[in-house]
């Protein structure tokens, strides 16, 4: 069904399950490394392999980090609470259970407020945070020799438990209402933002192409008019905010038309398609029954006193919220220029370079144009180019002392993102380094006159702007190292013009 006939007969409801991996050194529950990308089942120990015998032992790292993203949420912080066994089979857990909280999480009833752009001008969301709890990560499970990566048609499986034991820490929001055809930009506002909160607080890369941020996104539609909340899909491990938004237009669409022809939806978990934008059915999804929670007697409960919590407090850093307000102030920008920073996910990196001494002018620009299309390009995100925003303020120091021309610039990052070094070392091996001393420009000069007579004859009869001609022979002629304005003043010396 077209997306805004839905819209029309249905108002829906979402909710959203966000998994964040902790970056940790150590594992959740014992000291094996956590290093992504190391070679398969090389990061395992008897405790996050099960074997008998092996006792778990509470990261306190990962309890500060749940603590420390609980008061960014403005949740409370639960004085007492335990960790419980949630039973079910997966070949990539090796207990057959995982250690979750369930009915005693750590942190409950926080916020986050969140922007969408819309026609009529910004429109702010507040979506309420049910709970905040900490477990385990599974292991990864691939399938081998299918056509679509999934257990059906594979020839066979093979499993990673590397991954098992990770820190995890689950973000469940309450029954997000009233969002209207906003609903798809709702979620993936709240996914943005959720990010940039993590990553300010230093708890997690948030990595969404690695897998340690990963959205379950709930949909469920109602008829207009209606009370009651209709059955809800969940798309499983969404894992970009394009995605996000996507999942949830697709759902939309699929569960009204579903509706509209007399069907029901079912409760179900479901896997989006990146290549098609749509989502394929999963499993039935089971009720918090059918896991059968128990409290872990191997584990101590977690008791965090008030004075820890407030020392906590007392570390938060600057919130991207309160952030954004700040140098939105400080660099006197617009509405659409502060959206372009947002949409561009390069608010702190330009945050950044400027204070590594770039105008925030230079620093916007840099990021928003020619890393911004280098990140397009590569399709990576902006801050995985292997650039730092210390580099970027030397390549704008460099320009600002006239070193460099923009041109010349450009080949420098391109020789930083190459690994060639940083932006001095680049300039000294590739020999980029403008020239402006008259004994270098002298010949260039010269030989542009004489090759371009007629140029050179109009500005003798009082056509200056005729020496943009001579000035662009000269760039050719130094492969675009030449001070243009020194060449332009010794063009119009050597043919008697006053500039």
């Amino acid at each position: 069904m077209a997306y805004d006939e839905a819209l029309r007969g249905y108002e829906p409801v979402l909710g959203l399950e966000t998994h964040i991996e902790l970056g940790t050194r150590s594992k959740m529950f014992c000291s094996c490394a956590t290093a992504f990308g190391a070679e398969p089942n090389t990061q395992v120990c008897p405790v996050c392999l099960a074997l008998p015998g092996s006792l778990p032992v509470v990261n306190e790292v990962a309890v500060e980090s749940a603590i420390l993203l609980g008061l960014a949420l403005d949740c409370s912080i639960a004085p007492w609470g335990r960790f419980a066994r949630k039973n079910y089979f997966y070949p990539d857990m090796p207990k057959n259970y995982q250690i979750s909280q369930y009915d005693e999480p750590i942190c409950v009833d926080g916020h986050l407020d969140v922007t969408v752009d819309t026609p009529e001008g910004p429109r702010e969301f507040r979506v309420e945070i049910e709970r905040v709890h900490m477990e385990e990560d599974t292991g990864k499970t691939s399938h081998v020799g299918g056509a679509t990566g999934r257990i059906h048609g594979a020839q066979y499986s093979i499993v990673d438990y590397n991954r098992a034991g990770i820190p995890l820490l689950e973000i469940v929001t309450k029954p997000i209402e009233h969002t209207g055809d906003l609903a798809p930009l709702v979620a993936r506002a709240y996914a943005a933002e959720l990010r940039e909160l993590v990553r300010s607080l230093g708890i997690s890369d948030v990595r969404m192409e690695e897998g340690s941020m990963r959205c379950d996104v709930n949909v469920s539609l109602m008829p207009r008019g209606a009370t009651e909340w209709g059955t809800r899909s969940e798309t499983k491990n969404v894992n970009s905010l394009r995605s996000v938004e996507r999942s949830v237009r697709y759902e939309i669409q699929r569960q009204a038309a579903l509706l509209a022809a007399g069907g029901r939806v079912v409760q179900e978990t479901r896997h989006f398609q990146e290549n098609t934008g749509s989502t394929l059915e999963g499993r039935s999804k089971e009720e918090a029954q059918d896991y059968r929670y128990f409290p872990d007697p191997d584990l101590v409960p977690v008791a965090p006193s008030a004075e820890w919590v407030e020392q906590l407090r007392a570390t938060l850093p600057e919130l991207p919220a309160a952030k954004r307000r700040r140098i939105k102030a400080e660099w006197s920008l617009s509405d659409e220029e502060l959206r372009d920073l947002i949409n561009a996910d390069a608010v702190d990196l330009v945050a950044e370079t400027v204070e590594a001494g770039a105008p925030s002018a230079d620093a916007r620009k840099w990021w928003l144009n020619e890393l911004s299309r280098r990140a397009t390009e590569t399709e990576v995100e902006l801050s995985a180019l292997p650039i730092t925003p210390v580099a970027v303020a030397r390549v704008v120091a460099l320009v600002k002392e006239g070193a460099l021309t923009n041109k010349l610039a450009r080949q420098v990052i391109e020789g930083v993102l190459a690994g060639e070094g940083g932006p001095d070392a680049v300039v000294e091996a590739r020999g980029l380094k403008v020239v402006n001393d008259d004994s270098a420009l002298g010949a260039a000069v010269d030989q542009a006159i004489v090759a371009n007579a007629d140029a050179a004859d109009k500005v003798r009869s009082g056509k200056v702007a005729a020496v943009g001609a001579l000035v662009g022979a000269v760039m050719k002629a130094t492969r675009g190292q030449a001070d243009a304005g020194r060449a332009r003043q010794l063009i119009l010396q050597k043919l008697g013009v006053e500039g």
